[in-house]
């Protein structure tokens, strides 16, 4: 659905009620896409951080040394 920033000023109660339903709301400023007002995003949606790829990522034991090609930089 797609709205003038005037329409959205006087009925955002109800934009925010239908993009909570699931709606998406594009706001517009002489015609053109200005912002959009979407669903939140459910829980699961994201992983969580710490800790998401254990397991998943290998880093090998010579991560942090250098080849003997460095060698002239070290000095």
């Amino acid at each position: 659905m797609n709205v003038s920033i005037t329409e959205a000023r006087a009925k955002l109660s109800e934009l925010v009620r239908r993009a909570k339903a699931g709606e998406e709301i594009v706001i517009t400023r002489h015609g053109k896409a200005v912002a959009r007002l979407l669903p939140p995003l459910p829980k699961d949606a994201f992983l969580p951080r710490i800790g998401a790829l254990k397991g998943n990522i290998l880093v090998a034991d010579d991560f942090d040394s250098l080849g003997s090609e460095w060698a002239e930089y070290l000095r």
